[in-house]
């Protein structure tokens, strides 16, 4: 999607399209759970629980605090990420909406 062309969609159709790029790759969904599980984590305890490198974590936690569903608190020199609870239920909300909104059409489909 060209950055010039957004502004013909609506902001739920951009804000959907922000959180399933988030959620398209499978680290991303199992840092999620790994978070989820924890409720908060070190970014080293999640580069032990995933067969990724450090630089390959660290990128995919960057894509999943941009779409605003994690954030991170810097320590030191270590940096601690947790769910977003405000964005994480806006999240549920949107996408639940978008699939909700099926209806089946029977035999009329393709």
């Amino acid at each position: 999607m060209g950055l010039s062309k957004t502004e013909q969609f609506t902001e739920e159709e951009i804000l959907i399209a922000r959180f399933a790029k988030a959620l398209g790759h499978p680290a991303r969904i199992a840092i999620l759970r790994v978070l989820l599980e924890r409720k908060a984590c070190i970014c080293g305890d999640i580069v032990d629980e995933l067969p990724l490198s450090q630089s390959t974590v660290s990128q995919h936690l960057k894509e999943l605090k941009e779409a605003g569903l994690i954030q991170g608190d810097i320590d030191g020199k270590k940096v601690c990420y947790c769910i977003n609870e405000q964005v994480w239920k806006q999240a549920q909300e949107t996408l639940g909406v978008l699939f909700q909104s099926y209806t089946a059409c029977g035999s009329s489909c393709c």
